[in-house]
């Protein structure tokens, strides 16, 4: 995790989670019912159920809004069916994104990726143009400030992958999708909480943008973000704001 600018990225998407608290939660309701549709409606045997609920409880979502959509998923009421597609292309500077979406409508949704990424000026890619760029890995980010020796302790022991510190502090560490879980709550239970705790897609590696380049980038990412069927957006730029 190096760059200069990879903690300011996270503080700004926090911020913006923040201020859009209700996208939020439809966000984590597709999840949710998307989670238990695939692997059923028992948390203790489904891991991607457990971190959607996870993240619902971080979202504040009431427990029997949570159990609500549990039940629509699994055929217990009745609801809307959506379905996962993952878009490929490139941002400025030719920055490569990942946008995964879950759907009801996948025309609408085609449409309304491609229409963002031609207006501000990205362009779509075909399936695996990028993918190959990005690890499927499970994510922890701590906040600069913390003991890197700890966390690399912990994290290493409960089997962890790799534990990183970037230039201003922050430390990441980086497990196998599998061992995601097991990783987080041994470093919960010692008392370390991390700032970003996700299964994701990570880049291999970074571009810097500054200046132009990074507000342009930017731009693109949070109108990609803005759509209403997009879930996560994954990139491998840098981009320094400041």
């Amino acid at each position: 995790m190096a760059g200069h600018s990879k903690w300011a990225n996270i503080q700004h998407r926090k911020g913006r989670q923040d201020e859009k608290r209700q996208r939020i939660w439809t966000r984590v309701v597709r999840e949710i019912m998307v989670a238990a549709r695939t692997g059923g409606g028992d948390p203790t045997s489904n891991p991607r159920l457990r971190l959607a609920i996870d993240k619902a409880k971080a979202a504040n979502m009431p427990a029997d809004t949570i159990k609500r959509n549990v039940d629509k998923a699994t055929g217990n009421l009745e609801g809307v069916t959506y379905e996962e597609i993952r878009y490929e292309g490139y941002g400025i500077a030719g920055a490569a994104i990942i946008v995964d979406t879950m759907t009801d409508n996948r025309v609408r949704t085609v449409a309304d990726v491609r229409h963002v990424f031609s207006k501000y000026g990205g362009n779509m890619g075909t399936e695996g143009s990028v993918a190959f760029q990005f690890k499927h890995c499970g994510q922890l980010i701590f906040a600069p400030g913390t003991s890197e020796d700890q966390v690399m302790e912990v994290a290493l022991e409960a089997g962890a992958d790799d534990v990183i510190a970037d230039d201003e502090g922050a430390i990441e560490v980086l497990t196998e999708p599998g061992t995601f879980e097991a990783v987080k709550e041994a470093l919960e239970a010692a008392g370390l909480k991390p700032e970003v705790a996700e299964v994701t897609m990570r880049a291999e590696n970074t571009i810097e943008l500054t200046g132009d380049d990074a507000e342009r980038m930017q731009k693109l990412l949070d109108m990609i973000e803005d759509l209403d069927d997009v879930q996560n957006v994954y990139h491998n730029a840098n981009v320094d704001l400041a």
